[in-house]
C-alpha cells in the first residue's frame, strides 16, 4: 500500500533545511492520496510517528527548448507534494550507511 502512495523523497536543498531545522520531511505523493492515507503509508514504512501531514498539489508548467530545426514546446505534468512532521526525537534516514 506504501509503495502506491509514496512515491519518493524530495531530496533537495530547501527540503534538506527543512528535515535539519523542523524535523520535517517532503515527499512525493499519489494525487489523489488523503493526508489520512500518507499519515498510514509513511508510519508504516519508516516505523516513525507522524505529527502533521500538510500537502500541496505543485501546478504544471510550461517549458521549451531550441534544436537545430525548431522549437520544442511542452509541459511538465503536476504533482501533488506532502510534508510531514515527525513528533520530537523521531527521524527518517534516507540514506542509512552511506
Amino acid at each position: 500500500m506504501a509503495q502506491n502512495i509514496l512515491l519518493k523523497p524530495i531530496i533537495t536543498e530547501k527540503a534538506e533545511a527543512l528535515s535539519e531545522g523542523n524535523n520535517k520531511y517532503s515527499f512525493l505523493v499519489h494525487k489523489k492520496s488523503t493526508k489520512l492515507d500518507i499519515k498510514k503509508a509513511i508510519e508504516e514504512k519508516y516505523s516513525v510517528k507522524v505529527a502533521r501531514v500538510n500537502t500541496l498539489i505543485m501546478p504544471s508548467k510550461a517549458k521549451s527548448r531550441n534544436t537545430k530545426s525548431r522549437v520544442l514546446i511542452g509541459r511538465v505534468p503536476s504533482y501533488k507534494k506532502a510534508i510531514i512532521s515527525l513528533k520530537d526525537g523521531e527521524t527518517i534516514d534516507f540514506f542509512g550507511d552511506v
